[in-house]
């Protein structure tokens, strides 16, 4: 079975109210077996508009990986990111 992949790009607005994300997005993380490969760190902007916020979380499957963002866990958690951060978000499958 191919591991899933979260990879988020994102600026942050309110790095104060961002934390409150961070920990609220936790327990669905625990839940279905997120692994952060990277989150946040530095970066090469070779094409495109980069954002200041880059990560990526690898999910034992495609659908740990969708069922973690649709979870009622994680959707709480949203809400706040939405809130307090312009972000894109998908969902590939390893090879």
């Amino acid at each position: 079975m191919a591991k899933g992949y979260w990879i988020a790009r994102v600026d942050v607005r309110d790095a104060e109210r961002y934390k409150d994300y961070v920990a609220a997005a936790k327990p669905a993380f625990e839940k279905y077996g997120a692994n952060f490969l990277a989150r946040g760190g530095a970066f090469t902007e070779l094409e495109g508009k980069a954002r200041v916020r880059n990560v990526v979380i690898e999910f034992p499957s495609m659908q740990h990986a969708v069922d973690c963002y649709n979870s009622p866990e994680y959707q709480i958690a949203a809400k706040i990111r939405q809130e307090v951060a312009d972000a894109e978000m998908v969902v590939v499958e390893g090879v």
